[in-house]
């Protein structure tokens, strides 16, 4: 029979996730908690992905509400809740936290274009910014700065994802990048279903991705230059992450954002390698 702790190591492992090479780095309780965290997001995250029918999606992540209602009352039920209920009070992991995960999850069901940044933002704080929070709590801080610079470092690895998958998400329905700034750079919505290269790969399309790109730049400075000295160590799985999606952006910028046509990815040994060198440098 697998046991809670078996079920949320399978999930994060079988994910192929590059935040699974953080956490091999992080002894063992750290460890344990960011493990059953990260297979809650992945459980939460995969009702929308993986269900076609929108009003059942909206069925489980109602269960999910409840379930997280019944897990802070000790009466978890699932294996992930199970795992993760008893670090919740050792790093300050709060109903709160899990429930704006789900209604982020909810967001993708019920939103598919954000009109501008301020829309974007606020999807991107509930997906991954609180994510960044929670995550922060359990490698370790000292400041309260720290978990500002997650939240910050969190929307820098989803504006990452999301210039990613501009191919992918689009013919899923959902478009992340501001309506505003398509009309911006003049890139009709459907210029973003051409997945047959070059079709679809114009120089305003080009000149709209260089601009998305450089924001996610900034916004992994501005979070690098709010992280305190004083928890740059044990925030180390958090600067791999960084490393990790930093270095898939610009193997994005060096081709030419091709994300209509195919998804850009680290290999598993240059993703282990990076995470190797921000340990030993601690940076």
């Amino acid at each position: 029979m697998t046991t809670p702790q078996q079920y949320v190591q399978e999930k994060a492992a079988g994910s192929g996730s590059s935040f699974y090479y953080a956490f091999l780095f992080l002894p063992p309780p750290r460890r344990a908690a960011i493990t059953a965290f990260y297979a809650f997001c992945r459980e939460v995250d995969d009702v929308v992905d993986e269900l076609r029918d929108a009003s059942v999606a909206a069925t489980k992540l109602a269960w999910w509400q409840q379930e997280v209602g019944r897990a802070f009352a000790g009466n978890a039920t699932h294996p992930v809740t199970q795992a993760l209920m008893p670090h919740a009070p050792v790093y300050g992991i709060t109903a709160e936290h899990l429930l704006a995960v789900i209604e982020g999850c909810r967001m993708d069901l019920e939103q598919t274009r954000y009109l501008d940044i301020t829309g974007l933002l606020r999807y991107c704080h509930l997906v991954a910014g609180v994510v960044g929070e929670v995550a922060a709590r359990i490698f370790g801080h000292t400041r309260p700065q720290t978990i500002a610079y997650a939240h910050r470092l969190g929307r820098a690895l989803q504006l990452t994802n999301i210039l990613r998958d501009v191919g992918d998400d689009a013919r899923r329905g959902r478009i992340y990048l501001p309506v505003s700034e398509l009309q911006q750079f003049d890139v009709k919505a459907h210029e973003l279903l051409k997945r047959d290269a070059p079709w679809g790969y114009s120089e305003r399309f080009t000149a709209l991705m260089r601009f998305q790109a450089q924001r996610a730049h900034a916004t992994y400075d501005e979070a690098l230059a709010l992280l305190p000295e004083a928890d740059r160590a044990a925030q180390k799985p958090g600067l791999m992450m960084a490393n990790i999606y930093r270095s898939l952006l610009r193997e994005i910028e060096a081709a030419g954002f091709q994300v209509l046509h195919q998804r850009t990815s680290l290999t598993p040994i240059r993703k282990l390698w990076i995470a190797l060198m921000t340990h030993w440098r601690g940076r």
